[in-house]
């Protein structure tokens, strides 16, 4: 592997820091990085929000499904899907844009992960990790309040930054799927049971499948943060219809 193909393997997320700062330089590199991203039109449909108060931290750990260890991350940036600059960008051109629609959103949203993806890549190089934090798209309300999100933002998520701890760089990194498990060649295809087993044989500890599918669709899909995503969703989807 080259370097960069080990570096993503090695990767994974980390969620207890040291409290050794981010320094300024690297702060810029890992925001110049997210911007070299691939973008539709190189439009880079996103805003990025650098959250440096401590008291919002504070607030958004809370939010996002009290994940208490994101307030004490070093950098914490929220990658906001962004579907209203360009409309003031079209406006000064003294042009009326028609509203924005779910595709304009999804759109807006690859162009966001993409950019966020570029930031944990350049951070990992640094030695510093960081970790995902889909729950920002939960509590819509407060969010929008916390954040001052106008209509047609959307946070596509949040990502949390700092110095792993020896144990944490340490921590062994879940074992992924294989390849062949991921990817159908031309045309999606559904699994038969034989494979869907195939696939978790080794991923489910000392619990047999059935134990452990039921267990984790329990903690995650059927879950109260799970189902608050998708009232909260429903409530960002209204600046689309």
């Amino acid at each position: 592997m080259n370097e960069i193909i080990q570096a993503l393997h090695n990767r994974k997320s980390v969620r207890v820091f040291t409290e050794e700062a981010i320094s300024a330089k690297d702060r810029e590199s890992i925001l110049t990085a997210a911007l070299q991203a691939p973008s539709a039109g190189c439009q880079l449909l996103y805003t990025i929000l650098d959250i440096t108060e401590q008291e919002k931290k504070d607030r958004l750990a809370q939010l996002c499904d009290q994940q208490a260890f994101a307030a004490k991350a070093k950098l914490v940036l929220v990658f906001c899907a962004d579907c209203r600059k360009w409309l003031t960008f079209y406006q000064e051109a003294g042009i009326t844009p028609r509203k924005p629609g779910p595709g304009d959103l999804l759109l807006a949203v690859e162009d966001a992960l993409i950019a966020a993806q570029n930031a944990v890549t350049a951070a990992e190089s640094l030695g510093i990790g960081s970790c995902y934090i889909g729950d920002v798209m939960e509590n819509a309300e407060e969010m929008k309040a916390l954040l001052g999100l106008p209509q047609c933002v959307y946070p596509a998520c949040m990502l949390v930054f700092g110095h792993p701890t020896k144990q944490q760089a340490e921590r062994k990194k879940p074992e992924r799927f294989r390849v062949s498990d991921l990817v159908c060649e031309n045309t999606y295809q559904d699994k038969d049971s034989r494979a869907i087993r195939e696939m978790f044989s080794g991923h489910t500890g000392s619990q047999s499948y059935d134990e452990w599918m039921r267990a984790f669709c329990e903690r995650k899909y059927e879950s109260g943060f799970s189902r608050e995503m998708n009232r909260s969703m429903e409530v960002y989807l209204q600046d689309f219809r």
